[in-house]
């Protein structure tokens, strides 16, 4: 009986409670951000927190399905929880906005799921928060985002942070110049992804791919360029998908540069996410004293196609409640919260129970906090 009571108290791997002083700072984090996404013009949206599988499957390029957690419904359907909410947003907007021709801006925050084997210090349930730019294909899209997630951090009280920016097309532009199979480059994708260049190498050199176009895909697992660096990688690029991708990268840093933004920006041609829908741009935001990005995003120009509505899209989410850990290790001073005030009463006095009620109710009316507590 003692055991059961015990597991009672306690949580499974992967999930924890949030309370008190630290549970204040992160709704001080979350507001911050809402109200920086709102700012920019960006609505709130909320989406269920499971969803029909085939929102998440693998056409959709989400996670790998084993990472989901899956159950039935009572109609024997197969349910999913959420492990991103984009996949959700685009089902959402090819839904209620088929017919909608002017530009999308969605904001939202919730919990999302992964289950995964090895949590590694990570959480099965996760809250993120971020924005979807929804019918706008532009470089100044792009721009909008990668400066909105800055601004965002920004306001919270963030400084040591970076943005690292990569661009999918240019790692696809090479797959198709080493003629390689949407298989082939899928699995090199994984490979550069996941910071594997022995095994990258190991693969190319079973697919007989020529020392020169092995040595460009290879060169991009440690691409680490400042602005400076483009114009050159550009002219390495021997296609055209490639220099496109770089040209792209050279136009949204100028237009950062307008926002004085452009600091705060490096680029990393060798990061590909794990999630497939990314076709443009990818980014990620990493800050000193934590080896985890704590916001990601990225352009997925046909994701909504999948839903049944041709619009290209990008969007980004933000882990806040790392943000919050990250700036209580800087010695951030968050506000604090306003003080309980404690009114008495005699609880066998009426008169006494009234009195408390109307100095509560006068209290609570300017904005104040006000518990009863009897005598």
């Amino acid at each position: 009986m003692s055991n059961f009571k015990n597991n009672l108290l306690h949580t499974p791997d992967g999930v924890r409670d949030i309370y008190g002083k630290e549970y204040d700072n992160i709704k001080y984090v979350r507001k911050t951000i809402s109200d920086c996404l709102s700012s920019y013009g960006y609505s709130d949206i909320q989406t269920p927190s499971f969803e029909y599988f085939d929102v998440f499957s693998k056409e959709v390029g989400t996670i790998p399905s084993r990472e989901l957690y899956k159950f039935f419904d009572k109609d024997n359907e197969t349910i999913a929880l959420r492990p991103d909410f984009t996949p959700s947003i685009a089902r959402c907007a090819a839904k209620y906005f088929m017919d909608e021709d002017r530009p999308l801006r969605f904001s939202y925050i919730g919990s999302t799921f992964q289950n995964i084997s090895s949590l590694q210090g990570k959480y099965s349930e996760v809250t993120q928060e971020g924005a979807e730019f929804i019918g706008d294909a532009s470089v100044e899209a792009d721009a909008e985002m990668v400066s909105l997630l800055i601004e965002s951090l920004l306001k919270t009280g963030l400084e040591n942070f970076r943005i690292s920016v990569g661009e999918v097309d240019y790692f696809k532009g090479l797959c198709s110049e080493a003629k390689l199979s949407p298989e082939e480059e899928a699995d090199l994708r994984d490979l550069i992804s996941s910071k594997n260049p022995i095994a990258a190498a190991d693969l190319l050199k079973e697919l007989n791919i020529s020392d020169e176009m092995r040595d460009k895909l290879l060169r991009i697992t440690d691409t680490f360029a400042d602005h400076s660096m483009l114009s050159e990688l550009e002219k390495d690029a021997g296609n055209d998908i490639s220099k496109k991708a770089i040209e792209r990268l050279t136009s949204l840093f100028d237009l950062l540069k307008i926002r004085g933004y452009e600091k705060y920006v490096s680029f990393d041609l060798g990061m590909l996410s794990k999630y497939q829908y990314y076709t443009g741009i990818v980014f990620k935001a990493f800050a000193l004293g934590t080896g985890s990005p704590i916001a990601m995003g990225g352009r997925y120009d046909k994701l909504l196609s999948y839903f049944g509505k041709d619009a290209p899209a990008v969007g980004f989410v933000i882990l806040p409640d790392d943000v919050e850990k990250l700036l209580e290790r800087q010695g951030k001073a968050f506000p604090e919260e306003s003080t309980v005030e404690e009114i008495v009463y005699d609880p066998c006095d009426p008169s006494s129970y009234e009195e408390a009620v109307k100095k509560a109710c006068l209290i609570r009316e300017k904005g104040g906090r006000a518990a009863l507590i009897k005598k």
